[in-house]
Protein backbone atom coordinates (compact mmCIF):
# COMPACT_ATOMS: atom_id res chain seq x y z
CA UNK A 1 0.00 0.00 0.00
CA UNK A 2 0.99 3.80 -0.74
CA UNK A 3 0.97 6.48 0.54
CA UNK A 4 0.51 10.49 -1.21
CA UNK A 5 0.84 13.49 0.43
CA UNK A 6 -1.58 16.09 -1.54
CA UNK A 7 -2.52 19.66 -0.92
CA UNK A 8 -6.42 21.06 -0.73
CA UNK A 9 -6.88 24.25 0.21
CA UNK A 10 -3.72 25.04 1.41
CA UNK A 11 -3.33 21.86 3.84
CA UNK A 12 -0.99 18.76 3.34
CA UNK A 13 -2.95 15.05 3.90
CA UNK A 14 -1.18 11.95 3.72
CA UNK A 15 -3.59 9.22 1.80
CA UNK A 16 -3.17 5.72 1.01
CA UNK A 17 -3.73 4.05 -1.96
CA UNK A 18 -3.12 1.11 -4.22
CA UNK A 19 0.47 1.01 -5.45
CA UNK A 20 0.32 2.39 -8.81
CA UNK A 21 -2.33 4.85 -7.98
CA UNK A 22 0.04 7.41 -6.81
CA UNK A 23 -0.65 9.33 -10.22
CA UNK A 24 -4.75 8.98 -10.20
CA UNK A 25 -4.92 10.26 -6.30
CA UNK A 26 -2.64 13.21 -7.40
CA UNK A 27 -5.30 14.29 -10.15
CA UNK A 28 -7.83 13.52 -7.76
CA UNK A 29 -6.63 15.79 -5.16
CA UNK A 30 -6.06 18.59 -7.46
CA UNK A 31 -9.20 18.49 -8.90
CA UNK A 32 -10.69 19.26 -5.46
CA UNK A 33 -7.92 21.78 -4.66
CA UNK A 34 -8.99 23.50 -7.59
CA UNK A 35 -12.68 23.55 -6.11
CA UNK A 36 -11.78 24.51 -3.05
CA UNK A 37 -9.96 27.32 -3.89
CA UNK A 38 -12.92 27.93 -6.49
CA UNK A 39 -15.14 28.25 -3.03
CA UNK A 40 -12.70 30.28 -1.14
CA UNK A 41 -12.48 32.90 -4.00
CA UNK A 42 -16.32 33.40 -4.25
CA UNK A 43 -17.42 33.38 -1.26
CA UNK A 44 -14.13 35.38 1.24
CA UNK A 45 -12.80 33.69 4.12
CA UNK A 46 -13.96 30.42 4.91
CA UNK A 47 -13.34 28.11 7.53
CA UNK A 48 -11.44 24.58 6.14
CA UNK A 49 -14.35 22.64 6.63
CA UNK A 50 -16.65 25.12 4.98
CA UNK A 51 -14.11 25.50 2.26
CA UNK A 52 -14.28 21.39 1.97
CA UNK A 53 -18.24 21.12 1.48
CA UNK A 54 -18.25 24.13 -0.89
CA UNK A 55 -15.36 22.40 -2.71
CA UNK A 56 -17.99 19.40 -2.79
CA UNK A 57 -20.96 20.38 -3.65
CA UNK A 58 -19.60 21.87 -6.59
CA UNK A 59 -17.90 18.71 -7.76
CA UNK A 60 -21.33 17.36 -6.93
CA UNK A 61 -22.74 19.95 -8.90
CA UNK A 62 -20.77 19.19 -12.00
CA UNK A 63 -21.36 15.50 -12.04
CA UNK A 64 -24.95 16.32 -12.04
CA UNK A 65 -24.98 18.70 -14.52
CA UNK A 66 -23.03 16.19 -17.13
CA UNK A 67 -24.98 13.32 -16.05
CA UNK A 68 -27.80 15.73 -17.45
CA UNK A 69 -25.81 16.71 -20.70
CA UNK A 70 -25.80 20.35 -19.35
CA UNK A 71 -22.16 20.42 -18.57
CA UNK A 72 -19.30 21.68 -20.49
CA UNK A 73 -16.72 19.60 -21.85
CA UNK A 74 -14.26 18.11 -18.91
CA UNK A 75 -10.96 19.27 -18.45
CA UNK A 76 -8.51 17.10 -20.04
CA UNK A 77 -7.47 16.18 -17.32
CA UNK A 78 -10.65 14.07 -16.02
CA UNK A 79 -11.49 11.08 -16.68
CA UNK A 80 -15.03 8.77 -15.88
CA UNK A 81 -12.86 7.29 -13.17
CA UNK A 82 -12.59 10.54 -11.46
CA UNK A 83 -16.35 11.76 -11.76
CA UNK A 84 -17.40 8.41 -9.86
CA UNK A 85 -14.71 8.70 -7.55
CA UNK A 86 -15.85 12.50 -7.29
CA UNK A 87 -19.48 11.55 -7.12
CA UNK A 88 -18.52 9.45 -4.14
CA UNK A 89 -17.33 11.83 -2.01
CA UNK A 90 -19.66 14.43 -2.76
CA UNK A 91 -22.32 11.62 -2.11
CA UNK A 92 -20.69 11.52 1.36
CA UNK A 93 -19.87 15.07 2.40
CA UNK A 94 -23.55 15.51 1.43
CA UNK A 95 -24.82 13.03 3.66
CA UNK A 96 -22.04 14.55 6.24
CA UNK A 97 -23.65 18.06 5.87
CA UNK A 98 -27.30 16.55 6.69
CA UNK A 99 -25.65 15.36 9.83
CA UNK A 100 -24.61 18.68 11.09
CA UNK A 101 -27.68 20.48 10.12
CA UNK A 102 -29.75 18.03 12.26
CA UNK A 103 -27.31 18.01 15.15
CA UNK A 104 -27.09 21.98 14.68
CA UNK A 105 -31.21 22.13 14.92
CA UNK A 106 -31.04 19.75 17.78
CA UNK A 107 -29.14 21.98 19.84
Amino acid sequence: MASVDVSIAGRTYSVACRDGEEPHLRSLAATVDRKAQEAATALGNLSESRQLLFASLLLADEIKERQRGNAPEPEPEEDPAVADALERLAQRVESLAQRLETKAESA
